[in-house]
């Protein structure tokens, strides 16, 4: 069996359950021994089978049902052959065997055909091949399996023999989506990005790995890392380059592959977004010619398996809800509403037996990633009070509540699960107030006094509906829509906040669409610059799914479920920023509340207004002036990512670790634009020839060129006189075109024939260049085609003339061999030479070297041409002659 390496947990919080897996076995290898406690197996058109736990006999009739056979060491449930799993013998053609395998823990099923052909590897209304054998792991409890993918066909196994309550029923899914091919890491844009969507009540969440790749000899095993996050894409940093000021971030979790196939399991995940990255090493400095170097392609696909419960017991609140335990747990959720501010759990008459005790663990929470704040309660003592205190529980969604015994699987405990909710009430603006301040602006919104609730008496008392005290104060929020991934926040009728000491002020942020992940969160505070004393502050936390109320007791941010981003005005410090890139997907709250932690009574009749500036944004800054800021698509989502240029790195490139200064950058500038102007030398001897075309290319090729590197350069050397890709394309057709009219001249053919191909090759060339830009053969391939109509012009002109083309041992020495040497070089720096350090001189030596090349290359003038002389004179019949005597012109 393969090893599985555990991956470990975060400090001071508890991990999910995530294994990776090695290498594959062999099918074969001893995999009945492992399947002695939970698992069985079917050959053939025998009926599945497996021991019942104790002598009691349970029957099931009906199609496919199971039924109780007799057998001589105890009770044996067999099912009819009339289900929808295969079963057939290995012996035979076309047979399968089957084996199942229970998670002792949570009851899931895993199914592998030791012996025989595999299925084929996409089937409905079967279980599907994974492409081989796999040992799954997930966690205490389990038994070693070997894994076959279930297609969503099988809804439900119902086995008694593994002990799977009749109350509880597992729902295998999957999801799979098309590979992408990896890229060498350079900027977020190198990595791939998979979205997922995981399904509520899920127990367990497998994902499945699988990386391909050609079979070339440049093909090689490389580490491929794979990041994982709930919520929002994972926001990485293999480059350790440093991330703007006040941005929070969170350890990625992530894996390292160098096999070709791995898989990672996760227990209770939380339902909803889920995203997968993968990418390879990071890329090296060197500049590449594609299609010029072999390279290898690297294909990563990731599958998603989910075993879900369909039957979960609803726990009400102040509802009694009486539980049984054996040896699989027990599934509850809770629905929490908005505003609560406290889940109290607590276990009542718990029973092993008949006997007093309650040895049972209460997983209250689902598994994210990168971070888990699953909550664990173990009951062990019974004169313990057992309970679990939940404060600021997520809102508005269903809480899941796993039980487990902590007995053997023959004892069973009883329990009763308790929910209590406490209720908040907050203190808001009313419809008639928001409805009056549409027409007529109150004198409210600038001095920062909220009008009461009808029958209220002020946050902190009792009084209006309930009687009970106000628990915080609600802004209403508008969210304003201004681009893709681009949202403004702003309170309604009002351009502060006034917060107060009593409760806190809670502004709502509705980042739930689901499109809002791929931006960046800017929270952006500041205080009243004499509202704040010396002895005063304000408390401000932002948290998603639910706000942090508890500025009284503690300043952590820490609600039941999410760590929050804690900040802080004061008088030395009334400005308070925060950026957040990659927000979750969820519903965030801004909480403020004034506090004096030195002496509490100078809050009493205290305020401060606070002003607010709340954005997404696809990237900030803009990426500043040493990056761009690009839009990423993964089918219908977006998210954004920064470009940087000019050495700068980073999150926002704001990192200058590596940057170049402005002065590099103007040299640099000036080395790629003024090494144009070599072509001045081939322009002047071909206008000097009488070869007006080649002239023209090559002033065509000297100013697209000159002004594309002009507007290729980032911060401020930078001029640009038409779209960036315009002059792109300009420069690639204009360097074409130079060679190929270069190496067509050289050829010595008619003019008529010359002038053809010369526009042929350049309609060929633009073609190519707009069907992929950056193909060596793109070039190459016109050019070898010219070069082959050089050497057979030539080697005809030898066997005609009897002699070597050119005659001239001259223009062999001083004219040939020189150019053709300095393309030579030009050639091997274009191609295996230039790096991102050194492209500014080694591309400046390629423009002087192939202008060079040119000018040595172009062929002389025909014998007995005059320049700038006619190659024929006009031939007309007419002549103008002037008559003196009449004075006028006439035509004879």
């Amino acid at each position: 069996m393969a090893d599985s390496v555990s991956t470990p947990s975060l400090p001071h919080e508890q991990g999910p359950k995530a294994h990776l897996l090695g290498p594959r076995p062999d099918r074969n290898s001893g995999l009945l021994e492992g399947f002695k406690a939970g698992c069985f197996q079917s050959q053939g058109e025998n009926p599945l089978q497996t021991r019942a736990p104790g002598p009691q006999a349970r029957t099931r009739d009906g199609v496919g049902a199971w039924s109780k056979r007799p057998e001589s060491s105890g009770s044996v449930w067999a099912r009819s052959p009339a289900q929808s799993v295969p079963h057939s013998s290995p012996r035979s053609p076309g047979t399968l065997t089957t084996v199942y395998c229970g998670h002792q823990a949570s009851g899931f099923l895993l199914l592998r055909s030791p012996q025989g052909p595999r299925p084929p590897s996409k089937r409905h209304g079967g279980w599907t091949a994974a492409g081989g054998s796999e040992r799954c792991d997930a966690g205490p409890g389990s038994h070693p399996a070997h894994f076959l993918r279930p297609s969503a066909s099988i809804s439900a196994l119902d086995l008694p023999g593994l002990h799977v309550p009749a109350d509880v029923r597992l729902v295998s899914e999957q999801f799979s989506q098309s590979p992408q091919k990896l890229s060498f890491y350079s900027w977020y844009g190198s990595a791939r990005l998979f979205h997922f969507r995981v399904p509520p009540d899920t127990v367990l969440l497998r994902w499945l790995l699988q990386v391909s790749r050609g079979s070339g000899p440049a093909c090689s095993d490389v580490e491929i890392t794979v990041y994982f996050r709930y919520g929002a894409p994972p926001v990485i940093n293999p480059l350790d380059t440093s991330f703007p000021a006040n941005t929070s971030v969170q350890p990625s979790f992530f894996i390292k592959m160098l096999q070709s196939n791995a898989s990672v399991n996760l227990s209770h995940p939380a339902p909803g977004d889920w995203f997968v990255a993968a990418h390879l090493p990071p890329s090296s400095q060197k500049i590449e010619v594609k299609g010029f170097v072999p390279s290898c392609a690297y294909a990563f696909q990731p599958d998603m398996l989910v075993l879900r419960a369909v039957e979960v017991f609803i726990l009400e609140p102040g509802v009694p809800l009486p539980q049984t335990l054996l040896s699989q747990p027990s599934y509850l959720k809770i629905f929490i509403p908005a505003y609560t501010q406290e889940l109290r759990l607590e276990l009542q008459g718990c029973m092993t037996s008949g006997s007093l005790g309650c040895p049972v663990r209460l997983t209250v929470g689902s598994a994210t990633l990168p971070r888990n704040f699953q909550k664990v309660l173990t009951c062990v003592s019974p004169g313990w009070a057992c309970h679990l205190l939940l404060p600021s529980p997520p809102w508005d969604r269903w809480l899941q509540v796993t039980a487990k015994s902590l007995v053997g699987p023959h004892v069973s405990v009883a329990f009763r699960a308790v929910a209590a909710l406490t209720a908040c009430r907050p203190w808001t603006l009313n419809f008639q107030h928001l409805l009056q301040s549409g027409t007529n602006q109150s004198s409210n919104a600038s001095s920062g006094l909220l009008p009461p609730s009808p029958g209220s008496r002020g946050p902190g008392r009792s009084g209006g509906l309930g009687g009970g005290p106000f628990c915080l104060r609600s802004y209403p929020v508008i969210r304003e829509d201004m681009d893709v991934v681009s949202v403004r926040f702003r309170p309604v009728d009002r351009a502060s906040l006034l917060v107060r000491p009593a409760v806190p002020s809670v502004l709502q942020l509705l980042l739930n669409t689901g499109m809002d992940s791929g931006g960046t969160l800017t929270v952006s505070l500041q205080a009243n610059q004499t509202a704040v004393t010396n002895n005063t502050s304000v408390a401000v936390c932002v948290n998603a799914a639910s706000p942090f109320l508890s500025f009284n007791t503690s300043l952590n941010c820490t609600t039941a479920f999410f760590q929050g981003y804690p900040l802080s005005l004061s008088a030395s410090s009334r400005k308070a920023d925060l950026v957040i890139p990659y927000p979750e997907t969820d519903n965030w709250y801004l909480s403020l509340q004034l506090v004096c932690p030195e002496s509490p009574e100078e809050c009493e009749q205290a305020s401060v207004l606070v002003d607010t500036t709340l954005y997404l944004v696809p990237c900030l800054n803009d990426c500043g002036p040493y990056g761009q800021c690009l839009l990423l698509r993964r089918h219908s989502y977006l998210y954004a990512g920064c470009s940087c240029k000019a050495g700068w790195r980073g999150w926002s490139c704001t990192d200058n670790s590596t940057a170049q200064t402005v002065a590099q950058q103007r040299v640099a500038t000036l080395l790629l634009t003024l090494s144009n102007l070599m072509f001045l030398a081939p322009i002047a001897i071909s206008v000097h020839r009488f070869l007006l075309v080649e002239a023209s290319v090559y002033a065509y090729t000297m100013f697209f060129s000159t002004f594309y590197h002009a507007c290729d350069q980032p911060g401020e050397a930078v001029l640009c006189i038409l779209s960036y890709d315009t002059l792109q394309y300009c420069d690639f057709l204009g360097s074409g075109v130079s060679i190929w009219v270069t190496i067509l001249c050289m050829a010595r053919l008619k003019a008529a024939l010359k002038h053809v191909l010369f526009l042929l090759g350049t309609l060929i060339f633009a073609m190519s260049l707009q069907l992929d830009r950056r193909g060596a053969w793109n070039m190459m391939g016109p050019c070898l085609f010219a070069f082959v109509v050089m050497v057979t012009m030539w080697v005809y002109r030898c066997g005609h003339r009897r002699r070597c083309y050119p005659t001239s041992w001259q223009r062999w020495v001083f004219y040939l061999l020189p150019g053709i040497s300095m393309a030579a070089v030009a050639v091997a720096i274009y191609t295996s030479m230039m790096t991102s350090d050194n492209y500014y001189y080694t591309h400046s030596i390629w423009h002087m070297l192939l202008a060079g090349s040119a000018a040595f290359l172009l062929p002389p003038r025909e014998q007995h041409t005059e320049p700038w002389a006619c190659s024929q004179k006009l031939t007309c019949r007419y002549q103008i002659c002037k008559s003196h005597r009449e004075e006028l012109y006439t035509v004879t």
